[in-house]
């Protein structure tokens, strides 16, 4: 459920950040936020160019999926329903969400197995963790222009 909250969190940030870079404020890049992640995820789980050539494009497949419930959450949450059953059937609705993105996230877990080794799964799902937490450290902070802070910079 952590995960789960980090990731919407992060897709939250994603969608209302401006960074700054080389003193010249520019939008957010999501294309940019794609590649630093992948770049990220390579070197922190050690993934060779072969596994990261299978890997992503079935980790951005589960992301296009995941983003579409994003979306639909936020429409849920833009108006407050103005009776009590509206407010429990947004309630309901909010928890179904959740509980897809996690059948989402379990059956893509499978899929990623198929490519990778269980322990380079797992350390790829620690460096996806790290490289969220870093960045919004760093949003948060007004540093780093967005970018992962390296192991050392805590």
């Amino acid at each position: 459920m952590k995960r789960l909250l980090t990731t919407c969190v992060i897709v939250l940030a994603v969608s209302l950040t401006v960074a700054a870079q080389k003193g010249k404020p520019e939008k957010f890049s999501p294309e940019r936020f794609q590649a630093d992640l992948e770049q990220f995820i390579t070197k922190e789980a050690c993934l060779s160019a072969r596994e990261a050539a299978k890997f992503f494009p079935v980790y951005k497949e589960m992301q296009a999926k995941q983003r579409a419930i994003f979306d639909r959450q936020r429409q849920l949450g833009k108006v407050k329903p103005a009776d009590e059953k509206g407010c429990e059937e947004a309630i309901r609705q909010r928890d179904e969400y959740d509980l897809e993105l996690k059948r989402i996230q379990q059956s893509y877990h499978d899929k990623f197995l198929s490519v990778l080794s269980a322990s380079k799964l797992y350390d790829v799902l620690k460096a996806e963790d790290r490289f969220h937490r870093q960045m919004l450290r760093g949003w948060n902070r007004g540093k780093n222009h967005g970018q992962p802070q390296k192991k050392n910079d805590k």
